[in-house]
């Protein structure tokens, strides 16, 4: 992997939440993603405890149930806003691969599933993926689109997150070129959209399985013109082997260094196109300082073309972005001693 993919795997560096804005489950306002809330003044809630927390920006939304409610919650956390970032997480759409695999397993170890592009059906459910995200407006809020280089996932990726039809004379190279992969689709436009780029850490599981193969970056570059493949190292797919699957664990572990190199990114909003196994392997390292019913939420696997959205929070100083809303106040100066310490000088 590119030197700058090099951080820290500890899965300590971050845990994730659940941010309540998944694709076709979870259309609540943002006010109600956290459904209760209470300071407990005679004895305020330890940092440490952070059971049912959803975002870094903590919104009260009080009623008599919830009070008495939280007696037994404990779990609420609260943290710096800078120290947070919103994952947008989604698994391709569906691919030739998913149609053989589900009809006979072996297929997945045939060569002729190499590489696998979309389905007619999985651009649809791009499309609807699509509508979604601008009827709610996610599309303008997400800064940065990472994507596993594989057909199947860069189509996705540009289908749902892209600048729509690309018009020749526009002074900028498209996202996708016309009928990439036999799709029968015109080509997608870079413009007005957030930068897209590759990466291998979110990759599925490495070996085996033919349709999880990449083509070489020389073949990908001029299909995929504007997304960038600067930190994919090698040309062709040295990390596949025919013969050996890569395990579970070593799947989780390439996870959580991909969650950990979020978290130096400097953008607040990212969404990320990946897989199935990728997703479920990776995701089941978090939540364990949850209730269970938020660990098997976070957990749960993703059907196609599904998003889900997560909350990272950074408690270990991996990311060095500082608040971008803060006010130090005390301009001007001005006495400003708590009635407390005011009353134990006098």
């Amino acid at each position: 992997m590119a030197s700058a993919l090099a951080c820290s795997s500890a899965i300590t560096s971050f845990f994730i939440r659940p941010s309540g804005t998944g694709y076709k489950y979870d259309h609540r306002p943002l006010i109600h993603e956290i459904d209760h809330f209470h300071f407990d003044f005679a004895s305020p809630p330890s940092c440490s405890r952070r059971k049912h927390f959803r975002r870094c920006s903590v919104l009260p939304v009080l009623s008599s149930s919830s009070i008495s409610d939280m007696d037994n919650a404990q779990g609420q956390g609260v943290y710096p806003q800078h120290r947070c970032k919103t994952i947008h997480l989604v698994r391709h759409a569906q691919g030739f691969h998913n149609v053989a695999g589900e009809k006979d397993h072996s297929a997945y170890l045939s060569p002729v599933l190499f590489d696998a592009q979309l389905t007619p059906l999985g651009w649809q459910q791009v499309d609807n993926l699509r509508n979604h995200i601008q009827a709610t407006g996610l599309l303008k809020r997400v800064e940065l689109v990472v994507v596993s280089p594989l057909l199947r996932t860069m189509q996705t990726a540009v289908g749902v997150f892209g600048g729509g039809s690309y018009e020749n004379g526009v002074d900028a190279p498209p996202l996708m070129v016309e009928n990439t992969g036999n799709c029968n689709r015109p080509a997608i436009s870079s413009l007005n959209c957030p930068p897209f780029v590759a990466v291998e850490l979110c990759r599925e599981h490495l070996g085996v399985h033919w349709c999880d193969k990449r083509r070489s970056i020389t073949e990908y570059s001029p299909l995929f013109p504007a997304i960038d493949f600067s930190l994919i190292e090698s040309d062709d797919d040295s990390l596949w082997n025919a013969e050996v699957r890569e395990p579970d664990a070593d799947l989780a572990a390439r996870g959580v260094k991909f969650f950990n190199w979020l978290g130096t990114r400097k953008e607040k909003e990212i969404a990320v196109v990946t897989h199935s196994g990728f997703l479920i392997h990776t995701l089941s390292s978090f939540g364990n300082d949850c209730h269970p019913s938020v660990k098997t939420e976070i957990c749960r696997p993703f059907n196609n073309c599904e998003l889900r959205s997560v909350v990272i929070v950074d408690r270990s100083m991996v990311g060095t972005s500082s608040s971008s809303t803060d006010f130090p106040g005390k301009i001007p100066q001005g006495l400003d001693a708590p009635s407390d310490e005011a009353e134990e000088k006098h």
